[in-house]
């Protein structure tokens, strides 16, 4: 395998990230974003690139003050094991910090790669009830998925709900 980089996401590249997300959505591990919402969150992500292709992305979404999460993390398939996902969770990590996030979150069926860096399972109460009360009304899908509410249950089936503090 070749070297590869791991830089923030441009416009061009959200087909590319539409692209990788896909197949993960029709094997229904991740939830499909349509391309609009992709543009509009392209300040979020990074890619990673191998000779001048996408082979992986992820982006870090501000919930709280000091909450963020982890989401869209993939990795192309043939480049899994290659240290790829652990070097976008980094740079989505960086950000956090340089944001002044504390905490971040990850909705994941990939707890083992997450727990090895520092992601444990949580349960249902991490924000207090004001904060509860107002994060009700940000109608982003992945807030929903992090207050657990029952709506979104079906979406989440399998999934762990994680935090690590930075």
């Amino acid at each position: 395998m070749s070297e590869y980089i791991v830089r923030p996401a441009r416009s061009a590249d959200v087909i590319g990230i539409r692209s990788l997300l896909q197949p993960m959505v029709e094997q229904r591990i991740l939830l499909g974003k349509d391309l609009a919402v992709l543009y509009g969150s392209v300040q979020e992500f990074v890619v990673a690139e191998a000779n001048g292709q996408m082979i992986g992305c992820g982006a870090l979404h501000v919930i709280w003050e000091d909450l963020g999460e982890v989401r869209t993390l993939l990795v192309r398939e043939d480049w899994l094991h290659h240290g790829v996902g652990r070097a976008i969770v980094d740079r989505l990590e960086e950000t956090a910090v340089g944001l002044g996030l504390s905490r971040l979150f990850c909705l994941t069926f990939e707890v083992e790669f997450f727990g090895r860096r520092g992601y444990t399972p949580i349960g249902e109460q991490v924000v207090d009830p004001d904060v509860y009360s107002q994060l009700l009304r940000s109608g982003d899908a992945g807030v929903e998925e992090f207050l657990d509410l029952a709506h979104v249950k079906p979406n989440t089936l399998g999934n762990t709900r994680m935090l690590k503090q930075l």
